[in-house]
């Protein structure tokens, strides 16, 4: 793959920003409502514990494309994905590149009149613009855990901080939330911790419009594997049946209304 300094191939001296994409497809009610154009960025700040799509986490495993590019693609899809669906961006981290998010949204609102749709950790909030913030119709929160230290050790380079002051800039400009919480036993799905999840929860209720509660699962083993790395959590379990249902029941108890 060509290094990010070089000179641009002719394929990519379309006018338009470079950034790093490292796959797309459409997908169905996952990454937001409606049939969607889910294009998924390279490059993530986080090294989460149960990461399962570790090959997004470097920006060099993806492969440089412009704006548009993508925006070209996802026309493509319109006759799909332009009633009741929308076009969502993914990762790796998507604010690792704020710009180039920026510029595709940007694109997609005014152009293409797509719902836009930001699945996000939250770092690197600090860096979106108003403007992105202004093209994006709908953000999907992922919540590792509920306080700083804890945070800390999930993610291995988490910022809690960066978490909570984007979630409050988030709530602060109406922009409507679904939160994502992944239920991981012996690491997340201590009452504690999801009590404090919970409770940020009804911090921002006034803008959520979902709450997921997410099974641990180990779909993305493999993949350490093909890499040559090692994956921390080989020896844990996805949570049982019970597990699950005494997470859902935190919630509840906050008139909250998850769901799986």
């Amino acid at each position: 793959m060509a290094s990010i300094h070089q000179p641009l191939p002719p394929e990519l001296q379309d006018g338009s920003r470079v950034g790093h994409v490292h796959s797309a497809e459409t997908t169905s009610g996952v990454n937001g409502p409606g049939v969607r154009y889910t294009v998924f960025f390279s490059g993530c700040p986080l090294r989460c514990l149960y990461c399962h799509n570790p090959d997004t986490q470097m920006m060099r495993l993806g492969d440089r494309t412009t704006v548009k590019r993508v925006l070209g693609e996802a026309q493509r899809y319109l006759p799909f994905i332009s009633r009741g669906g929308g076009m969502t961006i993914t990762g790796g981290e998507p604010l690792q590149q704020p710009a180039f998010l920026e510029d595709i949204f940007v694109g997609a609102k005014t152009e293409l009149g797509l719902h836009t749709a930001l699945d996000t950790s939250g770092m690197g909030g600090a860096k979106a613009s108003d403007r992105l913030l202004d093209h994006t119709d709908l953000v999907l929160l992922d919540i590792k855990a509920g306080n700083p230290r804890r945070y800390s050790y999930v993610t291995q380079t988490g910022d809690f901080d960066q978490l909570m002051a984007f979630a409050q800039r988030l709530k602060s400009k109406g922009i409507r939330l679904w939160i994502r919480f992944v239920l991981v036993p012996g690491l997340t799905a201590d009452a504690e911790n999801v009590g404090q999840v919970a409770d940020i929860c009804v911090g921002l209720q006034s803008v959520i419009d979902r709450i997921e509660v997410l099974p641990y699962h180990r779909l993305g083993v493999d993949k350490y594997t093909a890499l040559g790395r090692s994956y921390a959590l080989m020896d844990t379990e996805p949570p049982t049946p019970a597990e699950v249902e005494d997470a859902l029941a935190i919630f509840r108890e906050r008139d909250l209304e998850p769901i799986v």
